[in-house]
């Protein structure tokens, strides 16, 4: 049956969610607070990552933040403030960083991260964006330390284990598949299951199928209140005007949470702000590589090298932290010494705030108190990677048919 669903957020998983939705013959509204040109979904590494096995919530993640706390060049930071939900978010973080729940997670990972590569392909195939970059030349773990290797080979191990396609390079093996630059690394664990995409090619294409297809996309709209009656939403309310659905998709980011206190429900999420540099002259690097001790991500995109990375906790703003972004133009510089990021690309550095739950799972399912919301938000640093799927996941689940992989560990619901 045919329903009209209102998706708030036009992120990556907005838009996926709105892709899925509507071939299955559903009326779909995007309402967005942006243009819809910015933001996490633009400036990520994008990374299609199968490998990422290990939820960010693991065990020494929350040492690590306060060891780092009082150093805002660190890859990992968290801005000292007064903020409750911040507290309560940082206590469930906490508990979820434990070895049995990373265990309990990592089968769950991977097979969401397969179905979502699957599903980009499913994409590219279909012809409907065009044609867009979408490779799959693996990913490049490169370390300098036999400190960096063994915590890799570890996680390289875990991923074998589990079907994943990996193997491990020293210096001459690295040399020959990355010919045209010089790596100052001691080798690198090849991660040969993962791709990358461009996001800034990605996102308009999409967006610009969605509109032929006749998906309404309202731009530059805040949704500022959701009236609900009976267990349902009734109306969602924006800063334009009021709309109503038979379902209603929340999908906004790092706002979600924020959102969702509207109707009274908990949601714990933080924005996980992250950094990206983009270099348009040729660098020779043409496999993605996360460059291990300086805790960064470099993707070969299309008509430009990206620099990513850092993991900053400060609020939901887009301040930029100069000496952030300065810090991932000098740790690109030390494995890539031929690459050399300038002042004037510092500059133009960009920022875009992840949705982190706690434990590193996204939400993904109906709200147990309205029955006709439902979440799909939290994906942390695998909110690119797992864009695809999460639409398929919501067209699913408005579609009262029976989800492609067991959802359980994303219920909103779930305790901490």
């Amino acid at each position: 049956m045919s329903k009209r669903v209102i998706i708030i957020g036009g992120g990556i998983v907005g838009l996926c969610s709105a892709y899925f939705l509507q071939k299955e013959g559903h009326e779909v509204v995007i309402i967005d607070k942006s243009d819809m040109t910015s933001g996490a979904s633009f400036v990520n590494a994008g990374y299609i990552t199968p490998s990422h096995i290990v939820p960010l919530a693991s065990p020494g993640m929350i040492a690590k933040g306060i060891k780092m706390m009082f150093n805002s060049a660190s890859p990992f930071y968290m801005k000292p403030r007064w903020d409750i939900e911040f507290f309560k978010w940082s206590w469930y973080f906490h508990k979820s960083s434990t070895k049995e729940k990373v265990a309990r997670a990592i089968p769950v990972i991977k097979e969401v991260n397969v179905l979502s590569r699957e599903l980009f392909q499913f994409i590219k195939a279909s012809g409907d964006l065009g044609d867009f970059q979408l490779e799959r030349k693996g990913l490049l773990m490169l370390y300098k330390t036999k400190e960096a290797y063994l915590h890799e080979k570890e996680v390289a191990d875990k991923a074998s284990f589990l079907g994943l396609e990996v193997s491990e390079l020293d210096q001459k093996q690295l040399a020959r598949l990355e010919p045209n630059v010089a790596i100052d690394a001691k080798g690198a664990i090849h991660y040969e299951c993962d791709g990358h995409t461009t996001p800034t090619q990605f996102m308009p294409k999409m967006l610009d199928h969605l509109r032929k297809v006749g998906v309404e996309i309202r731009l530059n709209e805040e949704v500022v209140d959701l009236k609900v009656k009976d267990n349902h939403i009734q109306e969602v309310q924006t800063s334009k005007g009021n709309y109503t659905a038979d379902e209603v998709v929340l999908a906004a980011g790092s706002w979600s949470g924020k959102i969702a206190r509207k109707i009274n429900l908990d949601l714990p999420l933080q924005g996980g702000k992250g950094y990206s540099i983009n270099v348009a002259r040729p660098t020779g690097i043409s496999i993605p590589a996360i460059l291990m001790e300086s805790n960064m991500a470099v993707t070969p995109m299309q008509g430009f090298t990206r620099f990513a990375g850092t993991m900053e906790f400060s609020g939901l703003n887009d301040h930029i932290r100069k000496e952030r972004a300065v810090a991932i133009a000098k740790g690109a510089h030390s494995f890539y010494p031929t690459v050399d990021i300038n002042d004037n690309e510092i500059a133009n550095a960009k920022t875009g705030l992840r949705p982190v739950s706690p434990d590193g799972l996204p939400y993904i399912g109906r709200s147990n108190k309205l029955k006709n919301l439902t979440f799909a938000t939290g994906h942390a640093m695998m909110g690119w990677s797992l864009g695809p799927v999460t639409g398929k996941l919501v067209s699913e689940i408005i579609g009262d048919r029976n989800t492609v992989m067991d959802i359980k560990a994303f219920s909103p619901d779930r305790r901490f």
